[in-house]
């Protein structure tokens, strides 16, 4: 299998997107918390093969889904009563989406998800979001998840969690074929809303590895742009390249970038963050990666859609041009 790119940050497909997709000469797709009945506390079989039949019916491959709803598992990653039901509805969850023929699942193990403090003019006047963890104080914020104002979670607890979660799910994987991808906090600093936060540097994620038990199940899902933002911005990309791909653990990876590392950055259009991207792919490719990449994050263009059809194919023919150039 070759590198590849495909489109993603989907919930549901329409007509419209996936002939967009066939048009930038794509056949694979990913979904981020795909639309799915959610009721029971984990996915219905049924509902996935209809998902991915529906792809294949307009073209596409189904490679992945990513996230389930927050319901799910909100137990889980905060160690509350309950979190025994829930380990055993995502094991369910695992089972049927391997049993629906869909060879990768990523989640996070972020209780307080991902948090913006502004939306600032970039290139162009084109709208990027920014974090500033000087200003999460003082409530001016966007895109931030709400979330229980009295949780308080040290990092050991926090582990402990993961640790219970790696222990329930990854034998269940395992038997099942299926990988699960671990995403970057984002953003990724010790703290947030009184929650340590984990996965922020590639020296936790290697103990993630280890927790895991090296499992065959265990993997990442590189987004290229949270890695940025850590401290070290390029270097901590490389070290997350240099240390997973040969093991084979990198699932997928999300190509975007920033401006900055924490505990203040900026989101970017590709070519003006933090790394060099031509590198990059040539880092990835030495190292022996062979997955698939998509766009992430991206700016917000003039006329654009909400999805951001325009802002999309700008990324998706970047690195289509950066995979034709360096990709082997």
């Amino acid at each position: 299998m070759t590198i590849r790119v495909i489109i993603g940050q989907l919930n549901e497909l329409d007509d419209e997107t996936a002939v967009f997709a066939r048009q930038l000469g794509i056949d694979g797709v990913q979904f981020n918390t795909p639309r799915l009945p959610a009721d029971q506390g984990f996915w219905q079989l049924d509902d996935l093969v209809a998902l991915r039949r529906r792809c294949a019916d307009a073209g596409l491959h189904l490679e992945a889904l990513e996230n389930v709803p927050m319901s799910f598992y909100d137990k889980v990653l905060t160690g509350a009563p309950g979190r025994e039901r829930q380990l055993e509805n995502f094991q369910r969850t695992v089972r049927n989406v391997a049993a629906a023929g869909i060879p990768i699942l990523g989640y996070h193990f972020m209780p307080t998800f991902v948090w913006r403090t502004s939306v600032e003019p970039g290139r162009g006047g084109a709208l990027v979001t920014a974090f500033d963890e000087s200003r999460v104080a003082d409530g001016n914020l966007v895109d931030y998840p709400q979330v229980d104002p009295s949780l308080r979670i040290d990092a050991e607890q926090m582990w402990d969690n993961y640790r219970t979660f790696c222990e329930a799910v990854m034998p269940v994987a395992e038997e099942c074929g299926i990988r699960l991808a671990l995403h970057p906090d984002d953003p990724p600093v010790e703290r947030i809303g009184g929650v340590a936060r984990l996965f922020n540097s590639p020296a936790n994620f290697r103990r993630a590895y280890e927790l895991a038990g090296r499992s065959e199940a265990w993997a990442v899902d590189l987004c290229l742009g949270t890695t940025s933002e850590m401290v070290g911005g390029a270097a901590a990309v490389e070290d997350m390249i240099d240390y997973f791909v040969p093991r084979g653990r990198v699932a997928y990876v999300h190509f975007r970038d920033v401006q900055g590392t924490v505990p203040a950055f900026c989101e970017c259009f590709l070519g003006e963050g933090n790394y060099d991207p031509p590198a990059v792919m040539r880092r990835l490719v030495a190292a022996g990666f062979d997955g698939f990449l998509l766009d992430d994050h991206v700016p917000r263009v003039v006329n654009d859609t909400e999805w951001g059809h325009r802002a999309r194919a700008h990324a998706i023919g970047y690195i289509q041009a950066l995979i034709a150039v360096h990709g082997g």
